[in-house]
Protein backbone atom coordinates (compact mmCIF):
# COMPACT_ATOMS: atom_id res chain seq x y z
CA UNK A 1 0.00 0.00 0.00
CA UNK A 2 1.69 2.91 -1.11
CA UNK A 3 2.07 5.97 1.63
CA UNK A 4 0.37 8.85 1.76
CA UNK A 5 0.91 12.38 3.32
CA UNK A 6 -1.67 15.19 4.31
CA UNK A 7 -1.53 17.50 1.07
CA UNK A 8 -1.51 20.90 2.60
CA UNK A 9 0.77 23.91 2.70
CA UNK A 10 2.89 24.47 5.76
CA UNK A 11 5.33 27.29 6.24
CA UNK A 12 4.47 28.26 2.68
CA UNK A 13 6.38 25.03 1.38
CA UNK A 14 4.00 23.06 -0.73
CA UNK A 15 5.25 19.48 -2.43
CA UNK A 16 7.50 20.10 -4.99
CA UNK A 17 7.11 18.45 -8.69
CA UNK A 18 9.43 17.11 -10.72
CA UNK A 19 9.55 20.08 -13.61
CA UNK A 20 10.32 22.39 -10.98
CA UNK A 21 13.45 21.25 -9.72
CA UNK A 22 16.50 23.19 -10.48
CA UNK A 23 18.20 21.95 -13.39
CA UNK A 24 21.17 20.68 -11.79
CA UNK A 25 18.89 18.07 -9.49
CA UNK A 26 16.70 17.28 -12.92
CA UNK A 27 19.80 16.49 -14.39
CA UNK A 28 20.97 13.88 -11.47
CA UNK A 29 17.54 12.43 -11.60
CA UNK A 30 18.33 11.63 -15.25
CA UNK A 31 21.41 9.72 -14.35
CA UNK A 32 19.47 7.82 -11.91
CA UNK A 33 16.91 7.10 -14.87
CA UNK A 34 13.82 9.12 -12.59
CA UNK A 35 11.61 10.91 -13.99
CA UNK A 36 9.60 11.37 -11.50
CA UNK A 37 9.73 12.53 -7.73
CA UNK A 38 8.78 9.88 -4.88
CA UNK A 39 6.38 11.08 -2.17
CA UNK A 40 9.19 11.52 0.52
CA UNK A 41 11.25 13.58 -1.87
CA UNK A 42 8.62 16.20 -3.04
CA UNK A 43 7.44 16.83 0.50
CA UNK A 44 11.16 17.07 1.67
CA UNK A 45 13.02 18.63 -0.59
CA UNK A 46 11.48 22.26 -0.67
CA UNK A 47 12.43 22.00 3.47
CA UNK A 48 15.92 20.71 2.94
CA UNK A 49 16.42 22.85 -0.34
CA UNK A 50 15.27 26.19 2.02
CA UNK A 51 17.54 25.18 5.05
CA UNK A 52 15.17 24.05 7.52
CA UNK A 53 15.78 21.24 9.89
CA UNK A 54 13.55 18.26 9.02
CA UNK A 55 12.73 15.08 10.61
CA UNK A 56 10.73 12.28 8.11
CA UNK A 57 9.38 9.50 8.96
CA UNK A 58 8.96 7.26 5.71
CA UNK A 59 8.69 3.34 5.25
CA UNK A 60 12.03 1.52 3.83
CA UNK A 61 12.29 1.83 0.33
CA UNK A 62 10.50 4.54 -0.17
CA UNK A 63 13.22 6.71 -1.41
CA UNK A 64 14.50 8.53 1.64
CA UNK A 65 18.27 8.15 0.07
CA UNK A 66 17.71 10.26 -2.66
CA UNK A 67 15.60 12.49 -0.52
CA UNK A 68 19.20 13.71 1.09
CA UNK A 69 21.57 12.91 -1.48
CA UNK A 70 19.51 15.41 -4.15
CA UNK A 71 19.96 18.63 -1.62
CA UNK A 72 24.03 17.98 -2.21
CA UNK A 73 23.74 19.42 -5.43
CA UNK A 74 22.75 22.42 -4.48
CA UNK A 75 24.15 22.71 -0.44
CA UNK A 76 27.15 21.74 -1.27
CA UNK A 77 30.27 24.80 -3.03
CA UNK A 78 31.98 22.92 -5.85
CA UNK A 79 34.82 25.12 -6.15
CA UNK A 80 35.81 24.25 -2.00
CA UNK A 81 37.29 20.69 -1.31
CA UNK A 82 36.43 20.88 2.51
CA UNK A 83 33.91 18.38 3.63
CA UNK A 84 30.34 19.96 3.41
CA UNK A 85 27.38 17.31 4.60
CA UNK A 86 28.41 14.63 6.40
CA UNK A 87 25.66 11.80 6.39
CA UNK A 88 25.44 9.35 9.54
CA UNK A 89 24.31 5.90 9.11
CA UNK A 90 23.85 2.65 11.49
CA UNK A 91 25.67 -0.21 9.29
CA UNK A 92 29.03 -0.16 6.70
CA UNK A 93 25.94 -2.19 4.25
CA UNK A 94 24.45 0.58 4.40
CA UNK A 95 27.43 3.35 3.78
CA UNK A 96 27.92 1.15 1.04
CA UNK A 97 24.58 1.37 -0.70
CA UNK A 98 24.26 5.02 -0.33
CA UNK A 99 27.52 5.94 -1.64
CA UNK A 100 26.60 3.96 -4.81
CA UNK A 101 23.32 5.91 -4.80
CA UNK A 102 25.42 9.10 -4.26
CA UNK A 103 28.09 8.01 -7.04
CA UNK A 104 24.99 8.00 -9.67
CA UNK A 105 23.13 11.08 -8.49
CA UNK A 106 26.61 13.33 -8.12
CA UNK A 107 28.14 12.50 -11.33
CA UNK A 108 31.37 14.76 -11.68
CA UNK A 109 29.25 17.13 -10.20
CA UNK A 110 30.04 16.60 -6.56
CA UNK A 111 32.90 14.09 -4.98
CA UNK A 112 32.06 11.83 -1.73
CA UNK A 113 33.99 9.10 0.18
CA UNK A 114 32.28 6.38 2.49
CA UNK A 115 33.96 5.99 5.99
CA UNK A 116 33.47 2.37 7.97
CA UNK A 117 35.46 0.57 10.27
CA UNK A 118 36.55 -3.02 9.58
CA UNK A 119 39.12 -1.64 6.73
CA UNK A 120 42.73 0.03 6.75
CA UNK A 121 42.76 3.31 7.38
CA UNK A 122 45.54 4.54 4.58
CA UNK A 123 43.32 4.68 1.86
CA UNK A 124 40.29 6.47 3.53
CA UNK A 125 43.36 8.84 4.49
CA UNK A 126 44.66 9.75 0.94
CA UNK A 127 41.24 10.37 0.18
CA UNK A 128 40.54 12.72 2.53
CA UNK A 129 43.74 14.26 2.49
CA UNK A 130 42.46 15.36 -1.22
CA UNK A 131 39.56 16.64 -0.21
CA UNK A 132 35.99 15.40 -0.01
CA UNK A 133 32.41 17.32 -0.52
CA UNK A 134 30.30 14.94 1.05
CA UNK A 135 31.31 12.41 3.54
CA UNK A 136 29.43 9.15 4.16
CA UNK A 137 30.25 6.84 7.40
CA UNK A 138 29.24 4.63 10.29
CA UNK A 139 29.67 6.67 13.70
CA UNK A 140 32.52 4.53 15.11
CA UNK A 141 35.10 5.27 12.18
CA UNK A 142 33.65 8.64 11.53
CA UNK A 143 34.52 9.78 15.11
CA UNK A 144 37.99 8.04 15.03
CA UNK A 145 38.94 10.37 11.44
CA UNK A 146 37.43 13.38 13.93
CA UNK A 147 40.18 12.39 16.71
CA UNK A 148 42.21 12.03 14.71
CA UNK A 149 42.04 15.50 12.86
CA UNK A 150 42.10 13.21 9.43
CA UNK A 151 38.47 14.61 9.18
CA UNK A 152 37.62 18.42 9.43
CA UNK A 153 33.71 18.99 9.69
CA UNK A 154 34.28 23.10 10.72
CA UNK A 155 33.14 23.98 7.35
CA UNK A 156 30.05 21.16 7.35
CA UNK A 157 27.17 22.71 6.30
CA UNK A 158 24.15 19.58 6.56
CA UNK A 159 24.25 16.74 9.04
CA UNK A 160 22.17 13.42 7.96
CA UNK A 161 21.02 10.85 9.60
CA UNK A 162 19.81 7.66 7.91
CA UNK A 163 17.84 5.50 9.86
CA UNK A 164 17.86 7.81 12.61
CA UNK A 165 15.77 5.40 15.24
CA UNK A 166 18.92 3.27 15.19
CA UNK A 167 21.51 6.06 15.42
CA UNK A 168 19.91 7.43 18.50
CA UNK A 169 19.59 3.86 20.10
CA UNK A 170 21.81 2.11 22.55
CA UNK A 171 25.02 1.18 21.49
CA UNK A 172 25.51 4.25 19.02
CA UNK A 173 24.23 7.44 21.45
CA UNK A 174 27.27 8.35 23.04
CA UNK A 175 29.07 8.46 19.71
CA UNK A 176 26.62 10.61 18.59
CA UNK A 177 27.52 12.72 21.34
CA UNK A 178 31.03 12.73 20.86
CA UNK A 179 30.67 13.36 16.98
CA UNK A 180 28.16 16.08 17.80
CA UNK A 181 30.99 18.02 20.23
CA UNK A 182 32.65 18.53 16.71
CA UNK A 183 30.00 19.67 14.82
CA UNK A 184 29.71 24.04 14.49
CA UNK A 185 26.89 25.05 16.64
CA UNK A 186 25.70 27.54 14.00
CA UNK A 187 24.65 27.51 10.13
CA UNK A 188 24.16 23.85 10.27
CA UNK A 189 21.09 21.79 8.96
CA UNK A 190 20.36 18.47 10.24
CA UNK A 191 17.50 16.63 8.48
CA UNK A 192 16.45 12.83 10.11
CA UNK A 193 15.36 10.12 8.10
CA UNK A 194 13.84 6.99 9.77
CA UNK A 195 11.20 4.29 9.13
CA UNK A 196 9.79 4.82 13.02
CA UNK A 197 10.26 7.15 15.98
CA UNK A 198 9.85 5.65 19.37
CA UNK A 199 9.15 8.05 22.35
CA UNK A 200 12.74 8.20 23.57
CA UNK A 201 14.32 8.92 20.12
CA UNK A 202 11.62 12.11 20.03
CA UNK A 203 13.14 13.40 23.42
CA UNK A 204 16.88 12.96 22.53
CA UNK A 205 16.52 13.84 18.83
CA UNK A 206 16.05 17.61 20.35
CA UNK A 207 19.23 17.99 21.32
CA UNK A 208 20.60 17.96 17.72
CA UNK A 209 17.69 19.76 16.07
CA UNK A 210 16.48 23.12 15.37
CA UNK A 211 12.64 23.87 15.53
CA UNK A 212 12.42 20.57 13.01
CA UNK A 213 9.42 20.39 10.48
CA UNK A 214 8.37 17.16 10.78
CA UNK A 215 6.94 15.25 7.89
CA UNK A 216 5.40 11.79 8.19
CA UNK A 217 4.45 9.57 5.08
CA UNK A 218 2.36 7.28 7.36
CA UNK A 219 -0.12 10.08 9.04
CA UNK A 220 -0.04 13.30 10.49
CA UNK A 221 2.00 12.72 13.17
CA UNK A 222 5.62 11.33 13.23
CA UNK A 223 5.57 9.48 16.30
CA UNK A 224 2.84 6.63 15.79
CA UNK A 225 4.50 2.83 14.56
CA UNK A 226 2.69 -0.22 14.46
CA UNK A 227 3.67 -3.48 15.42
CA UNK A 228 5.45 -5.47 12.62
CA UNK A 229 4.53 -9.06 12.54
CA UNK A 230 7.30 -11.84 10.70
CA UNK A 231 7.40 -15.51 10.78
CA UNK A 232 10.29 -17.34 10.58
CA UNK A 233 10.16 -20.68 9.55
CA UNK A 234 12.28 -23.70 10.75
CA UNK A 235 12.41 -27.00 11.46
CA UNK A 236 11.27 -28.55 14.88
CA UNK A 237 14.63 -29.67 16.00
CA UNK A 238 16.14 -26.72 14.86
CA UNK A 239 14.30 -23.66 17.06
CA UNK A 240 16.54 -23.02 19.56
CA UNK A 241 19.57 -22.41 17.52
CA UNK A 242 17.42 -20.35 15.21
CA UNK A 243 16.02 -18.27 17.90
CA UNK A 244 19.39 -17.60 19.79
CA UNK A 245 20.28 -16.48 15.40
CA UNK A 246 17.86 -13.74 15.80
CA UNK A 247 18.09 -12.55 18.81
CA UNK A 248 21.84 -12.25 17.76
CA UNK A 249 20.38 -10.03 14.48
CA UNK A 250 17.91 -8.20 16.00
CA UNK A 251 20.14 -7.00 18.94
CA UNK A 252 16.86 -5.83 21.14
CA UNK A 253 17.70 -3.86 24.27
CA UNK A 254 15.34 -6.38 25.82
CA UNK A 255 12.13 -8.77 24.66
CA UNK A 256 10.13 -10.97 26.09
CA UNK A 257 10.13 -14.79 24.12
CA UNK A 258 6.70 -16.87 24.46
CA UNK A 259 6.57 -20.54 25.10
CA UNK A 260 3.67 -22.65 25.54
CA UNK A 261 4.58 -24.94 28.53
CA UNK A 262 6.53 -24.40 31.35
CA UNK A 263 9.55 -27.15 30.65
CA UNK A 264 10.17 -25.29 27.25
CA UNK A 265 10.44 -22.06 29.07
CA UNK A 266 12.65 -23.92 31.60
CA UNK A 267 14.54 -25.21 28.47
CA UNK A 268 14.80 -22.34 26.56
CA UNK A 269 16.02 -20.10 29.61
CA UNK A 270 19.05 -21.82 30.30
CA UNK A 271 19.57 -21.98 26.45
CA UNK A 272 20.02 -18.69 26.48
CA UNK A 273 21.47 -18.31 29.73
CA UNK A 274 24.43 -21.13 28.39
CA UNK A 275 24.72 -18.43 25.57
CA UNK A 276 25.70 -15.53 27.65
CA UNK A 277 22.70 -14.04 27.32
CA UNK A 278 20.89 -12.20 30.72
CA UNK A 279 17.67 -14.20 30.79
CA UNK A 280 15.09 -15.07 33.07
CA UNK A 281 12.10 -17.36 32.94
CA UNK A 282 8.61 -16.49 34.72
CA UNK A 283 5.92 -19.32 34.35
CA UNK A 284 3.09 -20.15 36.71
CA UNK A 285 5.27 -22.38 39.15
CA UNK A 286 7.42 -19.39 40.11
CA UNK A 287 6.10 -18.24 43.44
CA UNK A 288 4.27 -14.86 43.56
CA UNK A 289 7.37 -12.80 44.91
CA UNK A 290 9.59 -14.01 42.62
CA UNK A 291 7.78 -12.94 39.45
CA UNK A 292 7.13 -9.66 40.91
CA UNK A 293 11.25 -9.60 41.22
CA UNK A 294 11.68 -10.71 37.79
CA UNK A 295 9.07 -8.47 36.19
CA UNK A 296 10.50 -5.65 38.11
CA UNK A 297 14.05 -5.92 36.94
CA UNK A 298 12.16 -6.23 33.19
CA UNK A 299 10.57 -2.62 34.12
CA UNK A 300 13.96 -1.00 35.20
CA UNK A 301 15.59 -2.41 32.11
CA UNK A 302 18.36 -4.55 34.27
CA UNK A 303 16.92 -7.85 32.56
CA UNK A 304 17.03 -8.31 28.91
CA UNK A 305 15.21 -11.32 27.88
CA UNK A 306 12.24 -12.93 29.76
CA UNK A 307 11.18 -16.48 28.82
CA UNK A 308 7.84 -16.60 30.15
CA UNK A 309 4.36 -18.37 29.30
CA UNK A 310 1.35 -16.67 28.73
CA UNK A 311 1.55 -15.67 32.06
CA UNK A 312 3.23 -12.51 31.25
CA UNK A 313 1.25 -11.77 28.15
CA UNK A 314 -1.63 -10.01 30.31
CA UNK A 315 -1.41 -6.62 32.15
CA UNK A 316 2.44 -6.20 31.52
CA UNK A 317 3.29 -2.63 30.56
CA UNK A 318 6.57 -2.54 29.70
CA UNK A 319 6.76 0.98 27.22
CA UNK A 320 9.92 0.64 25.34
CA UNK A 321 10.20 -3.39 24.97
CA UNK A 322 10.64 -3.56 21.06
CA UNK A 323 10.47 -6.93 20.17
CA UNK A 324 8.46 -10.34 21.17
CA UNK A 325 9.47 -13.26 20.17
CA UNK A 326 7.24 -16.49 19.83
CA UNK A 327 8.54 -19.67 20.04
CA UNK A 328 5.41 -21.39 19.69
CA UNK A 329 2.64 -20.15 18.46
CA UNK A 330 -0.32 -20.42 20.90
CA UNK A 331 -3.23 -22.49 21.29
CA UNK A 332 -5.50 -20.33 21.24
CA UNK A 333 -5.85 -17.05 18.62
CA UNK A 334 -6.63 -14.02 21.32
CA UNK A 335 -3.47 -15.23 22.98
CA UNK A 336 -1.67 -14.19 19.86
CA UNK A 337 -2.96 -11.16 20.05
CA UNK A 338 -1.99 -10.17 23.75
CA UNK A 339 1.47 -11.50 23.25
CA UNK A 340 2.28 -9.55 20.11
CA UNK A 341 0.21 -6.33 22.10
CA UNK A 342 3.46 -6.73 25.17
CA UNK A 343 5.52 -4.45 22.30
CA UNK A 344 4.67 -1.46 20.27
CA UNK A 345 3.07 0.52 23.38
CA UNK A 346 2.95 3.99 24.14
CA UNK A 347 3.28 5.00 20.41
CA UNK A 348 6.96 2.95 20.00
CA UNK A 349 7.70 0.16 17.66
CA UNK A 350 6.82 -2.63 18.19
CA UNK A 351 8.74 -6.11 16.78
CA UNK A 352 6.50 -9.76 16.81
CA UNK A 353 8.17 -12.44 15.33
CA UNK A 354 7.35 -15.95 15.35
CA UNK A 355 9.02 -19.59 15.06
CA UNK A 356 7.14 -21.80 13.31
CA UNK A 357 7.53 -24.83 11.07
CA UNK A 358 5.29 -25.78 8.18
CA UNK A 359 1.77 -26.88 10.35
CA UNK A 360 2.67 -24.01 12.29
CA UNK A 361 3.24 -21.39 9.64
CA UNK A 362 -0.75 -22.25 7.97
CA UNK A 363 -1.76 -22.06 11.18
CA UNK A 364 -0.52 -18.63 11.96
CA UNK A 365 -1.78 -17.52 8.18
CA UNK A 366 -5.20 -18.30 9.62
CA UNK A 367 -4.46 -16.19 12.13
CA UNK A 368 -3.62 -13.19 11.06
CA UNK A 369 -5.86 -13.19 8.42
CA UNK A 370 -8.74 -13.73 10.32
CA UNK A 371 -7.37 -10.88 12.44
CA UNK A 372 -6.52 -8.46 9.20
CA UNK A 373 -2.67 -8.84 10.34
CA UNK A 374 0.29 -8.06 7.25
CA UNK A 375 2.21 -10.96 8.31
CA UNK A 376 6.09 -10.91 6.51
CA UNK A 377 8.80 -13.90 6.28
CA UNK A 378 11.76 -13.39 7.86
CA UNK A 379 14.64 -15.43 6.78
CA UNK A 380 16.58 -18.18 8.97
CA UNK A 381 20.04 -15.74 9.25
CA UNK A 382 22.58 -17.79 7.98
CA UNK A 383 25.79 -18.66 10.66
CA UNK A 384 27.73 -16.56 8.23
CA UNK A 385 25.76 -13.65 8.32
CA UNK A 386 25.64 -13.56 11.74
CA UNK A 387 29.57 -14.25 12.47
CA UNK A 388 29.78 -11.15 9.88
CA UNK A 389 27.54 -8.53 12.44
CA UNK A 390 28.69 -9.68 15.42
CA UNK A 391 32.40 -9.23 14.73
CA UNK A 392 31.32 -5.99 13.45
CA UNK A 393 29.48 -5.04 16.53
CA UNK A 394 32.71 -6.17 18.53
CA UNK A 395 35.46 -4.02 16.12
CA UNK A 396 33.14 -1.34 16.76
CA UNK A 397 32.94 -1.80 20.41
CA UNK A 398 37.12 -2.00 20.46
CA UNK A 399 37.54 1.02 18.76
CA UNK A 400 35.27 2.60 21.36
CA UNK A 401 37.19 1.13 24.47
CA UNK A 402 40.52 1.87 22.84
CA UNK A 403 39.45 5.87 22.01
CA UNK A 404 38.58 5.95 25.57
CA UNK A 405 41.86 4.86 26.84
CA UNK A 406 44.63 7.09 27.82
CA UNK A 407 48.51 7.27 26.80
CA UNK A 408 49.51 5.63 29.58
CA UNK A 409 46.98 2.56 29.04
CA UNK A 410 47.68 2.13 25.19
CA UNK A 411 51.58 2.41 26.91
CA UNK A 412 50.98 -0.69 29.27
CA UNK A 413 49.01 -2.60 26.37
CA UNK A 414 52.53 -2.71 24.77
CA UNK A 415 53.57 -5.48 27.06
CA UNK A 416 51.29 -8.02 25.07
CA UNK A 417 52.22 -7.48 21.59
CA UNK A 418 54.86 -10.07 21.67
CA UNK A 419 51.89 -12.58 22.60
CA UNK A 420 49.66 -11.59 20.17
CA UNK A 421 52.18 -11.68 17.24
CA UNK A 422 52.63 -14.96 18.93
CA UNK A 423 49.44 -16.53 18.86
CA UNK A 424 48.32 -15.06 15.62
CA UNK A 425 51.24 -16.22 14.04
CA UNK A 426 50.36 -19.60 13.92
CA UNK A 427 46.24 -19.90 13.54
CA UNK A 428 46.62 -23.44 12.68
CA UNK A 429 47.15 -24.12 16.13
CA UNK A 430 43.73 -24.86 17.42
CA UNK A 431 44.62 -23.48 21.03
CA UNK A 432 45.66 -20.63 19.74
CA UNK A 433 42.26 -19.74 18.06
CA UNK A 434 40.42 -20.72 20.67
CA UNK A 435 42.38 -18.56 23.58
CA UNK A 436 41.72 -15.52 21.29
CA UNK A 437 38.18 -16.18 20.66
CA UNK A 438 37.42 -16.91 24.35
CA UNK A 439 38.91 -13.05 25.28
CA UNK A 440 36.99 -11.65 22.31
CA UNK A 441 33.81 -13.47 23.49
CA UNK A 442 34.35 -12.87 26.96
CA UNK A 443 34.43 -8.89 26.58
CA UNK A 444 31.59 -9.07 23.52
CA UNK A 445 29.10 -10.88 25.95
CA UNK A 446 30.19 -7.86 28.81
CA UNK A 447 29.60 -5.34 26.27
CA UNK A 448 26.33 -6.61 25.78
CA UNK A 449 25.50 -6.69 29.61
CA UNK A 450 26.76 -2.87 29.81
CA UNK A 451 25.02 -1.60 27.05
CA UNK A 452 21.52 -0.38 29.29
CA UNK A 453 24.07 2.22 30.96
CA UNK A 454 24.43 4.05 28.19
CA UNK A 455 20.56 4.31 26.99
CA UNK A 456 19.49 7.28 25.75
CA UNK A 457 16.45 7.58 27.69
CA UNK A 458 18.68 7.62 30.92
CA UNK A 459 20.92 10.20 29.78
CA UNK A 460 20.67 13.49 31.44
CA UNK A 461 20.57 16.80 29.85
CA UNK A 462 23.18 17.97 31.37
CA UNK A 463 25.86 15.97 31.53
CA UNK A 464 25.40 15.17 27.70
CA UNK A 465 27.62 17.74 27.21
CA UNK A 466 30.80 16.48 29.30
CA UNK A 467 34.27 15.03 27.98
CA UNK A 468 33.76 11.42 28.43
CA UNK A 469 35.72 10.36 31.09
CA UNK A 470 39.47 9.41 30.50
CA UNK A 471 39.06 10.73 26.83
CA UNK A 472 42.57 13.30 25.01
CA UNK A 473 41.57 15.22 22.51
CA UNK A 474 44.17 14.89 19.95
Amino acid sequence: MEEQIQEQTVDGYAPIQFEELPENLREACSRASWNALMPVQAHSLPYTLNKRDIMVQSRTGSGKTGAFLLPCLNIVDPASPVSQVLILVPTRELAKQVEHEAQVLFGNAVTSLCLYGGTRYAKQLQALQKGVQVVIGTPGRVLDHLIRRSLDVSKLKMLVFDEADRMLSVGFYQDMLDIKKFIPKKNVQTAFFSATYPPNVLTVAQNFLHEPKTISLSQGQVHVAKASHYYCECKPMDKDRCLTRLLEKEHPSQAIIFCNTKNNVHYIAGVLQGFGYNALELSADLPQNKREQVLEKLRKGTLQYLVATDVASRGIDIPHLSHVFLYEIPEDRESYIHRAGRTGRAGAAGTVISLVDIMEKLELERLAKFYKIDLMAYQDPSSEEIARLVSERMANHLNKLRRQTTGLERERAKRFIPLIQELAGDFEDIDNMQLLTMLFDKEYQQSLSAREETAPQQAEPKKQNRRPRNRRRQ
